[in-house]
């Protein structure tokens, strides 16, 4: 196995990636939080039970830069090893509340691989459920929903309509993160105010700011400022999540920032807040954000197309279930569905993700002071800082849209 470093450098990098094209893709809505570490665990689920070119190349998109020999080993252990970590229950130690959980729904006229189902099971934790797509589809759906609406914690309903299934659906794999933390200090209400949140368009609306004349976690740099507001860690000593804010210089600078940002875990890791400076002027503003999309498109732009079919000779998902002879077709995936949550507020963070693949049969005293104003357009993550796993990334807009 590969040093958890690298591992986690691979991983971070993979999503990065996957936010970039993301935010660029669905990019009518103002905007965004999307988890791309849900993402990442339920193409997880697809990887474990793929073969030939398409394994290969899921790999080489989850796990960039390992070795290729090794690969669906370190895939499994970023999972097992270092996601698990990171997503552990937090609760009885002070810390945030944290569930992950996976799902696999399968038609109740197929079976699993047993290899396969040993996987999930085991490695993965997953809820394996026998449900009948072909004749009762919208039951089937009704469960489905009902599973990640119970993993989230009621943030996440109806994550996927009925008429995503049909007599042709064999699979859904699901996996759902529900995150919920206060922040290390929280912020006094009666300090909140409205003013102006400047936008794209040069227009502004009047929404809540959260204010603070307490030291906080700034850096400054030549046309952009970075500020991290840590969550309370309790005893949990493992671990230390924290929500970072990349604030460009000027109001439109965030399409150039998110170049940045995206280019890799280098960029990011070089610029993260690591002591306190006392602040003249503090503001950021509250927001809700939901947000979901349909990730084919998406990962076809990232070079993944094996897996929806793209080459009929290859093995593709054939060590997923076990298809009898009499069974002509492949199986292939037919979409993935993301939906994400988020709301900041002065207590802190609740934040939820669910994804669903969908298959068929084919400290320091600083001198100075600092201002960090929120009030354009700006980008945002939620990182776990001692294994480096990116829980959930986004942008704001408009904290004037409310979800």
């Amino acid at each position: 196995m590969e040093h958890l470093g690298t591992l986690v450098a691979g991983q971070s990098a993979c999503s990065l990636r996957l936010s970039s094209h993301v935010s660029s893709y669905e990019n009518n809505d103002p905007n965004l939080v999307f988890s791309p570490l849900s993402f990442q665990v339920a193409l997880s689920l697809v990887a474990a039970g793929a073969a030939g070119r398409t394994l290969d190349q899921l790999l080489t998109f989850l796990c960039p830069g390992s070795d290729p020999n090794s690969s669906r080993t370190n895939l499994t252990d970023v999972f097992s090893k270092v996601t698990c970590l990171a997503l552990a229950d937090g609760s009885k130690l002070g810390g945030p509340r944290l569930a992950c959980a996976n799902g696999v729904s399968l038609d109740k006229s197929f079976q699993l691989n047993r290899q396969y189902e040993t996987m999930v099971s085991a490695v993965y934790k997953a809820d394996i459920k026998s449900v009948d797509f072909q004749r009762k589809a919208t039951q089937a759906v009704r469960k489905v929903n009902s599973w990640v609406e119970k993993a989230t914690k009621g943030l996440i309903k109806e994550l996927l309509d009925p008429s995503f299934v049909g007599p042709t659906t064999v699979f859904i794999l699901c996996n759902a993160i529900h995150f919920k933390g206060r922040w290390a200090e929280k912020f006094d209400p009666s300090r909140t105010t409205k003013d102006d949140f400047h936008l794209l368009d040069g227009k502004s609306v009047k929404v809540p700011f959260i204010s603070s004349q307490k030291g906080q976690y700034i850096s400054k740099y030549t046309d952009f400022s970075v500020l991290r507001l840590p969550y309370n860690q309790g005893r949990d000593h493992k671990r230390q999540f924290s929500m970072y804010i990349f604030l460009p210089n000027s109001n439109d600078g965030i399409r150039n920032l998110s170049e940045k940002l995206y280019s890799g875990p280098e960029f990011l890791n070089q610029h993260l807040p690591t002591e306190k400076v006392a602040v003249s002027k503090f503001m950021v503003p509250k927001f809700k954000i939901s947000f979901e999309f349909e990730g084919s498109e998406v990962l076809k732009q990232l070079g993944i197309d094996l897996i929806f079919g793209g080459d009929r000779g290859d093995d593709g998902l054939s060590e997923m279930v076990e298809l009898e002879s009499h069974v002509a077709y492949p199986l292939v995936v037919s979409g993935i569905i993301h939906k994400a949550f988020i709301e900041v507020n002065e207590e802190g963070t609740e934040a939820a993700a669910a994804t669903a693949v969908i298959g068929y049969g084919c400290a320091p005293t600083i001198p100075q002071t600092e201002n960090f104003v929120a009030d354009h357009p700006f980008l945002y993550l939620i990182r776990e800082d001692m294994t480096g796993v990116i829980l959930f990334v986004g942008h704001v807009m408009n904290p004037a849209v409310d979800a």
